[in-house]
């Protein structure tokens, strides 16, 4: 019964990123994140390095996609670069040095960039409608 769970749920969140907006998949990016900083942040309490630096690891590599996607021709994308290199860095050293009010300041940032996103992309959905009116 578990695999079959795990199958369904997988191929459904497969089907929702394939269908997914760009909008979508961002928020989904920094979703992703915030959790797989929280799983590591666990393991660290657990004494289970190996598998917070996983985790961890895996934080790092969506604040660099998000990174390298940041589109230089908005003025914003320059501070967005500078906070999201913060990021990236107190993951880095959060991770190295177990360290979990670095990986907490990380999170913060995280679920704030999050959380803006989530905010425009309401506001830009009530203007869609507006304008289809």
């Amino acid at each position: 019964m578990y695999n079959r769970n795990k199958n369904f749920a997988n191929t459904y969140q497969e089907h929702s990123v394939m269908t997914a907006t760009p909008a979508e998949l961002t928020l989904m990016l920094y979703n992703a994140c915030i959790k797989d900083i929280r799983i590591g942040k666990e393991y660290i309490t657990q004494k289970q390095f190996d598998k917070a630096n996983m985790s961890i690891q895996k934080a790092q590599l969506i604040i660099g996609e998000l990174l390298y996607t940041l589109d230089p021709a908005y003025p914003v994308a320059e501070d967005m670069k500078k906070l999201y290199e913060y990021i990236l860095q107190s993951l880095i050293q959060g991770n190295f040095k177990k360290d979990l009010q670095l990986l907490d300041d990380a999170i913060n940032l995280v679920v704030e960039f999050r959380d803006a996103w989530y905010q425009a992309m309401k506001i830009s959905d009530e203007e869609g409608m507006k304008s289809a009116i």
